[in-house]
This record gives C-alpha cells, sequence and structure tokens, in this order.
C-alpha cells in the first residue's frame, strides 16, 4: 500500500518514534501515497469519527503591546470590552448550545491576573456548566509579569476562578531564529514551553498550534511538532494539534512575502503538513484539527483524508484570521458541519473541549457524496 515509503519508517511511525529525519523523506514522497499513510494512522488512533465543538470566540479587545510582524488583528485604538459585555456574548453563546467559550485578546499594558480572573469567575458565577478554553500562554506570561507573580502563581490563581483549559496559540513557530523576526517581543521557545508545562502541571489541559508559512524552514516545521511531541511524552496534557497556515494579507509579514512573489502557502503543501504531524505525532496526540477558516471548507474536507480527525469549532465570531485575509466566513452551523463530515464518507460527533461526548447528533446522516475519497 506503501510502496514508496521505506518500511523502517512505516514501523517507526506505528511505534510513535519518527524521526526529522523521516518526516523529510515522507514530504518528498508522492503526495496521495504520503495521505494514505497518514489515513492508516488516523483509521488507528481514532477510527472513521470526525469531532467538533460548539463554541463561540470572544476578543476582548484588538489593543496589544505586541509587536508581532505577522498580525493584522492589532489596533492602538481598539474598544476593550467590559465584564458586562463579555457575558452578553457568553449568554447569546448559551442560547445557541454552545459547551464552550473560547476568550483571548491583545496585551493590555497595565492589565495584570485580576483582569482575567474576573472573566472567568463571571462566566462561571452564572454559567457553572460553560466550559472556559481561554488566555493563550503568551496573555498568562504577560499577566503574571505585569502582576509582579510566577507563572505558577498565575496559573494556580485562573484555575482557581474557573479556567478549564487554555488553548496552545502563541507558539508560532517554536524556533527562536524565527521569533525574533515575526515576534521579538513574544515570549521566547523556552518560555512557551515552560508555561505550557506548568499549566499542565496545575492541572490545566492545553491545545497545541503551530502557524507555518511565513519565514520558517521546513525543518523548523518539524522540530516544531516534535517540541509539541515531546512536551507531551512528559506531560500527557494536549488535547490537539492544530496546523494554522499563515495568512498573509494586511500584516508587515505577508506584505513583504508578497513583494517577493510567495502567497499563502499552496493546498497541497498545507495537506502535506497535517499528513506529517499525523505520523509524527502518532502514538502520543491522538487530535488533529483541521482549521475551517484557514483552509475554507473544502480543503479543510479533504483534509480528513490526510490524517485530520477533527474540525474545530462552529465560532460564532471570528475575527483574527479574518483580519488578516481568511474568506471562508466567521461562523458556521452544526448542520453544515455535519453535511461536510458526512460528504467526506466519515461519522460526525459533537465533543467536549475535552473531547467527550456531548450528545447524540443534531442531524441526520445526508448520505455519502458519490465519488469523494471514501476509504475503501
Amino acid at each position: 500500500m506503501n510502496s514508496k515509503i521505506p518500511e523502517d519508517i512505516i514501523e517507526r511511525a506505528y511505534q510513535g518514534k519518527s524521526t526529522k529525519e523521516d518526516a523529510l523523506l515522507l514530504l518528498g514522497v508522492p503526495p496521495f501515497e504520503l495521505f494514505r499513510f497518514a489515513d492508516d494512522l488516523r483509521d488507528l488512533a481514532v477510527g472513521d469519527t470526525v469531532t467538533y465543538v460548539v463554541n463561540r470566540n470572544i476578543n476582548f479587545t484588538s489593543r496589544c503591546v505586541g509587536t508581532c510582524g505577522f498580525c493584522a488583528f492589532r489596533t492602538n485604538t481598539g474598544h476593550v470590552l467590559n465584564i458586562d459585555e463579555i457575558m452578553e456574548k457568553v449568554r447569546e453563546a448559551k442560547k445557541a448550545e454552545a459547551t464552550e467559550v473560547c476568550i483571548q485578546g491583545g496585551l493590555l499594558p497595565d492589565v495584570g491576573i485580576d483582569f482575567y480572573q474576573g472573566i472567568a469567575e463571571a462566566i462561571k458565577a452564572e454559567f457553572p456548566e460553560m466550559h472556559i478554553h481561554s488566555f493563550s500562554p503568551m496573555e498568562v506570561y504577560h499577566a503574571a509579569r505585569v502582576s509582579g507573580i510566577t507563572v505558577k502563581e498565575a496559573l494556580f490563581r485562573l484555575k482557581k476562578s474557573g479556567l478549564d483549559t487554555m488553548p496552545g496559540t502563541a507558539a508560532e513557530i517554536l524556533s527562536d531564529r524565527v521569533r525574533e523576526i515575526i515576534c521579538p517581543l513574544k515570549l521566547k521557545t523556552a518560555e512557551w514551553i515552560e508555561v505550557v508545562r506548568q499549566a499542565h502541571a496545575a492541572g490545566i489541559p492545553t491545545t497545541a498550534t503551530m502557524m507555518y508559512g511565513h519565514v520558517e524552514t521546513l525543518e523548523e516545521r518539524i522540530d516544531h511538532m516534535l517540541i509539541i511531541r515531546e512536551i507531551q511524552k512528559e506531560t500527557e496534557g494536549i488535547t490537539e494539534f492544530v496546523p494554522l497556515p499563515f495568512m498573509p494579507y494586511n500584516n508587515p509579514i505577508g506584505e513583504k512575502m508578497i513583494r517577493e512573489g510567495r502567497y499563502a502557502t499552496p493546498g497541497l503543501e498545507d495537506l502535506k503538513i497535517y499528513a506529517v504531524s499525523r505520523i509524527l505525532l502518532h502514538g502520543h496526540v491522538d487530535n488533529i484539527q483541521a482549521s475551517w477558516v484557514k483552509l475554507g471548507k473544502k480543503l479543510a474536507q479533504f483534509a480528513l483524508h490526510c490524517g485530520v480527525n477533527d474540525l474545530g469549532g462552529t465560532l460564532m465570531e471570528e475575527s483574527i484570521s479574518r483580519s488578516a485575509g481568511a474568506s471562508h466566513g466567521e461562523r458556521i452551523s452544526v448542520e453544515e458541519l455535519e453535511w461536510m463530515i458526512h460528504g467526506a464518507g466519515r461519522i460526525p460527533k459533537e465533543r467536549t473541549t475535552l473531547y467527550r461526548k456531548v450528545r447524540e447528533l443534531a442531524s441526520g446522516n445526508p448520505g455519502k457524496m458519490p465519488g469523494f475519497g471514501v476509504s475503501d
């Protein structure tokens, strides 16, 4: 079945021991051989179920003291939502049967840990069952610094206030060479790793992301995935891995790329990244998520045959990708997500943030779309 892939590479992948050299070689095999191999490992890890979460993104401000060259969301004059405004959005999410709110925002110069605790406490006071998946490692690091406390103490306070899980964003590429170019004021690679490790030690699971397709090399992408694997081997606190293609519009890094004749990553390259992440993380991180906002709905659907088993959330409100040029919408209905999943020959299932069962499917099976890559 995988005639162009050496047997020793296949064996190491099944054992969860793929190497950097394996990954580089796999990126050079015929794409559909790579996709089939990743799909085999996806089937072994999670079967034919494709999950999604009903959630709402809430970005509480676009104001930020950061200088990230890839950001098209930051402003100097943006509004900062107060608790009442945030809670109104949470109430709307609850009415839409969301089980999760994902709250993140820009870094405000004088805002410490009390601000973030206040958000979590207000939500839990009114909706104790609502899962709070919020505050990036950069936000926690920044809030701890402003408040004059350790990251460990900041995480302890956040958990006590109701934080359930943390998005593993602000990772970009875990290479200090890359970070010095695209986000020099952001926390360094070792600092990001330490915040995530401390979160896991405090009983706060995280996701893990990788924003690729700007100034990094293929080797740096693979190194990033291997760092995630090492964290997971130590803590087992990562729930999913989410590769995020860089959106090169309305930001300085992207504008420079476009002047050089480089644009967003080709779809085939995106699918290869999803496939290689499945292979490198096999046996460690079971869930590989495709962002329908970044990829578009049809490419995200095809990614389900390249190692992906999760399509993320319904979102209700998505500002960051949209400001950088994403044009695939900022919300999606459960019915459309399930239609996409059925159309790829998979079984849709709503999940919680921690990949537990929520309830039965919201819609019946509309049938498989003929001719679309159903596994044999």
